[in-house]
């Protein structure tokens, strides 16, 4: 390597499995690890029994966060990103996306509030379910986090409910 590290330069050597790193060292170690995917959807809704503007229909592109630990597999991943894309997309996405959310979710009044909870839950069962629960070692949700405008959201944590 040249003097200046932080100057350009083109890997001398492309790492080759078998030769360089053996199959027994892609894992690091076994502890847990928390990954964090997040996805956007517009959704229109109203809230009952609330003085304000969003006792009317109107609606919010969503951002929706979630944070997913597990132990990393033998090759090091603990959960697949195309594995919690694969949950939002069969499992969540079609009650949210260009719904009307009043219709599509459970009764409750569809605040961010609830509709976080409604989302930790989804993930939660899908987590262990196969073909999740057999991808994903011992994952769990962490956290869900439900923006309605980009400087407003509630969140839920797996540790409120636990203790």
């Amino acid at each position: 390597m040249n003097g200046n590290p932080g100057a350009f330069r083109i890997v001398d050597h492309l790492q080759q499995l078998g030769t360089d790193i053996q199959t027994r060292e892609l894992k690091y170690k076994h502890y847990r690890v928390m990954v964090s995917k997040e996805f956007t959807f517009d959704a229109a809704h109203h809230l009952h029994a609330y003085e304000g503007k969003c006792k009317n229909l109107h609606g919010h592109t969503y951002k929706a966060v979630f944070g997913i630990s597990a132990y990393p597999n033998e090759i090091g991943i603990a959960a697949d990103f195309g594995v919690v894309k694969e949950i939002w997309k069969q499992r969540i996405e079609p009650y949210l996306d260009h719904r009307y959310l009043n219709e599509t979710l459970p009764p409750m009044n569809t605040t961010a509030e609830n509709m976080v909870i409604w989302l930790y839950e989804q993930v939660e069962t899908a987590l262990n379910l196969e073909p999740y629960a057999g991808l994903i070692d011992q994952g769990r949700t962490e956290f869900v986090r439900l923006f309605e405008t980009p400087t407003s959201y509630a969140e839920f944590r797996r540790e409120w409910v636990e203790s």
